[in-house]
Parts: structure tokens; C-alpha cells; sequence
């Protein structure tokens, strides 16, 4: 979780400056008692996008994707340290999201002769079987 040589690495292997991401600790609510009370162990990690300082394509597809900022935050855990893997985790897993090409137009295809034989057999044997549920008219 520590920056090296001043780079972060996503887990799909994108690399974030260290200065884009900004952290911030603050009292979390709810049980826990007087640890709760006086100890910062919620924790924000908050991701700029335009100084990630990665390549102009996935810029753009990520600013359009989430906006300006990535944020995520924690405060599962009575521990600082392990909600600050949390957040970081949830926010590299919104990066990598965010940052992931759109998945290729999905061909046209066409139903195979057999399948659209077999569809309207079946149409067939649905009609006869309704019919032969009918009550009988008067001419039978």
C-alpha cells in the first residue's frame, strides 16, 4: 500500500502517481465505545483522476466513466490500518473498473434453419395443445 519509487500499482498493473491520491482520517460512528469515540480510524482515500498520470485514452475513458475523483472509504474495522487497506482496495478496484476498455459490439447473428424449424414445431405442438383442451363446439 506504500508508493514505490513515488507509483502506486493497480492489481490489473496500471500505475498511479503517488500525488494523486490523498488520504484522510476521521472519527468512525456507531459501537465501539470510548475506542470509537476518541481514535480516527474511519479512513477516505480519494483518487484525482487527471493526475494519475496515466496514458491520454484511458484519461479520458476514466473521467468519462467516474468524473474528476475516485473515492472510497472504510470504517468496517476498528483498526486505521485495515480500513486503510479496505478503502484503498475498493478505490483501485473502481480505477481499474473505471479505467478498462469497453468490450467489443457483439456480432449480429442469425438463427440456424434447424433452430427456426425446431421454434415453430413447437409453436405448432403449443396451438395443438390448446386446442384439444377447447371445450367441444356445436358441429362435433
Amino acid at each position: 500500500m506504500e508508493p514505490v519509487d513515488g507509483w502506486y500499482t493497480t492489481p490489473a498493473g496500471r500505475r498511479v502517481a503517488a500525488e494523486a491520491v490523498s488520504w484522510q482520517a476521521t472519527r468512525s460512528g456507531g459501537p465501539g465505545g470510548q475506542h470509537a469515540n476518541t481514535s480516527d480510524t474511519a479512513v477516505t482515500v480519494t483518487v484525482d483522476v487527471a493526475r494519475c498520470g496515466l496514458p491520454t485514452v484511458v484519461l479520458d475513458r476514466m473521467l468519462a466513466a467516474v468524473g474528476d475523483t475516485i473515492t472510497a472509504s472504510s470504517s468496517q474495522t476498528r483498526s486505521q490500518w485495515r480500513n486503510r487497506q479496505v478503502a484503498w482496495q475498493e478505490a483501485l478496484a473502481r480505477l481499474d473498473t473505471a479505467a478498462a476498455p469497453p468490450p467489443p459490439p457483439r456480432a449480429r447473428t442469425r438463427p440456424s434453419r434447424a433452430a427456426r424449424e425446431e421454434r415453430l414445431s413447437e409453436k405448432r405442438r403449443a396451438g395443438e395443445r390448446k386446442r384439444e383442451r377447447r371445450r367441444p363446439g356445436s358441429d362435433d
